[in-house]
C-alpha cells in the first residue's frame, strides 16, 4: 500500500492503484486517478458510470461486472469501451475509488 495525493487529499491505494477507503473519493480525486491511467478528461457519461459503480459498491460491497454495467448503467458496451478503453469495469472501478470488481484480472 502507498499514499497518493489528489487535489490536496492524501489517499491510500493498494498495489494496483485502487483506493482503500472509498469514502475519501470526490470528483477531483476521480480526475487525478483518470489522468494516471491515461484518461485526460472526464465528462458526464464518465460520471454516470462512476456514480453507478459507487452506488453498486455501497449497496453490495463490490463493483458490478461488465455485464451488469452495460445492462444497468445507461451506457452501452461500445460507449463503455470508448470511455474506459481496454477494461471498462476495472478502469471505472479504479477511477470511482472502489475496489477491483470480482472477476477482473
Amino acid at each position: 500500500m502507498s499514499e497518493k495525493q489528489f487535489a490536496g487529499v492524501n489517499v491510500t491505494v493498494d498495489d494496483e492503484g485502487f483506493m482503500i477507503d472509498y469514502t475519501q473519493w470526490n470528483e477531483d480525486i476521480a480526475r487525478g486517478l483518470a489522468k494516471e491511467i491515461g484518461i485526460e478528461e472526464l465528462n458526464d457519461k464518465h460520471f454516470m458510470v462512476l456514480n453507478f459503480m459507487r452506488k453498486e459498491f455501497k449497496e453490495k460491497g463490490t463493483g458490478p461486472s461488465l455485464r451488469k454495467l452495460k445492462n444497468e448503467s445507461g451506457v452501452n458496451t461500445k460507449e463503455l469501451y470508448g470511455l474506459f478503453p481496454k477494461g471498462p469495469a476495472k478502469k471505472a472501478a479504479l477511477i470511482a475509488g472502489i475496489t477491483k470488481p470480482v472477476g477482473c484480472i
